[in-house]
């Protein structure tokens, strides 16, 4: 018969006391805020304004992390906040967000990162999906991947900006841990891998090595690998520890990916007619799409304008304009607002040396 657990010592009982009453303290203080936060949308409804304001979460963020004293660390403070705002702005109506899905998707990941939990889900099948929906008004926001830090651009993404009317509002990078999923918790019997052709190629190496006869099998996401992989012992997909809880799967590889450091960008749109473009937050990005005649010395002009008034280009990539005369668009990332007046005549003067342009939207860096 075992001997009976001792009892918790005193000072551990009266730090536990201490910590319930704060815990209802922070209770009663969150539900000040959401009354606020609700007077503050009835405010709205009358002048016709939106409620989500990516600038201004932005700089209640940037602002807690400046005047945090700790212990608790300044990165622990935007997925708190978010959770908070989250909760808050549902109160009215809740956020409808796309995604590429089905559920435990990295995509998905991304969207509760960004916007918090207290939102309605709208999962699909692929990118062009997302777009679809999000332009129709079937749903508010789309989240969609852009650029992982191995793999470059999501050309898909890319291209879409071009076709459709929406326009970034927001980014969020993820932090992108790769794991080998299996109804069976082995690795022997593994006849092929399916996952997002990207999962693939940033795997390339743990699969060469540790299942090098496998067929690997691409799929349009990483959640309907894990999903596949569900109803046959003999697949395996490459998802999240998310999909692995979501299809009952064991985690027969962990963090396989071939760079510890791997991250994926995301957009955060919507339609121009639902949404104004954010305001100034501080720390922003404005994102355009350009083309210029095929002419010598042609990109060259296109860059004066930036180097003349000091903006930074933090991204710059071409895509072929399918027009089957060597013609490209390139995307252009500038940091700055275009209400900041050197960004403003850069942007002006650039408009002028090219031969087509549109801004693709300002944003509030990512503050995770």
């Amino acid at each position: 018969m075992s001997e009976p657990a001792a009892p918790n010592p005193p000072d551990l009982l009266a730090l536990r006391h201490q910590i319930d009453a704060l815990d209802r303290d922070l209770l009663s203080l969150l539900n000040r805020r959401a009354a606020l936060a609700l007077a503050v949308g009835e405010i709205k409804k009358k002048e016709g304004s939106v409620v989500f304001r990516p600038e201004r979460e932005a700089q209640v963020i940037d602002g807690l992390k400046h005047v945090n004293a700790g212990p608790l660390r300044s990165e622990s403070v935007a997925p708190i906040w978010r959770e908070i705002m989250s909760a808050c702005r549902s109160l009215e109506t809740p956020m409808r967000v796309a995604f590429l899905g089905p559920a435990g998707t990295f995509s998905e990941e991304a969207a509760l990162g960004y916007f918090g939990s207290s939102i309605v889900r709208v999962p699909c099948a692929n990118a062009d999906e997302v777009f679809h929906v999000t332009t129709s008004g079937a749903a508010d926001f789309g989240v969609v991947p852009v650029e992982n830090s191995n793999e470059g651009v999501v050309t898909r993404s890319l291209d879409l900006f071009l076709t459709t009317p929406l326009f970034i509002i927001g980014e969020t990078s993820l932090m992108v841990r790769q794991n080998l999923l299996r109804s069976v918790d082995s690795l022997e019997g593994i006849e092929a891998v399916c996952a997002h052709p990207q999962a693939l190629a940033q795997c390339h190496g743990w699969l060469s090595n540790h299942l090098p006869h496998a067929e690997r099998r691409p799929v349009s996401s990483n959640a309907e690998g894990a999903r596949l992989a569900s109803t046959d012992p003999t697949l395996a997909g490459i998802a999240s520890e998310r999909a692995a809880s979501e299809y009952g799967l064991h985690v027969v590889g962990r963090a396989i990916q071939d760079d510890p450091h791997n991250r994926t960008r995301f957009a955060v749109v919507t339609h121009p007619d639902r949404h104004p473009q954010p305001g100034r937050s501080g720390h922003d990005c404005t994102s355009l799409v350009v083309s210029v005649v095929n002419r010598p010395g042609a990109v060259h002009d296109m860059l004066v304008p930036l180097k003349h008034h000091g903006v930074s280009m933090t991204r710059f990539e071409s895509r072929p304009a399918r027009s089957g005369q060597w013609e490209y668009y390139f995307y252009v990332d500038l940091q700055g607002h275009p209400e900041d007046p050197p960004v403003a005549s850069a942007m002006k003067e650039l408009r002028e040396v090219c031969d087509f342009f549109k801004v693709l939207g300002t944003y509030p860096l990512d503050s995770h």
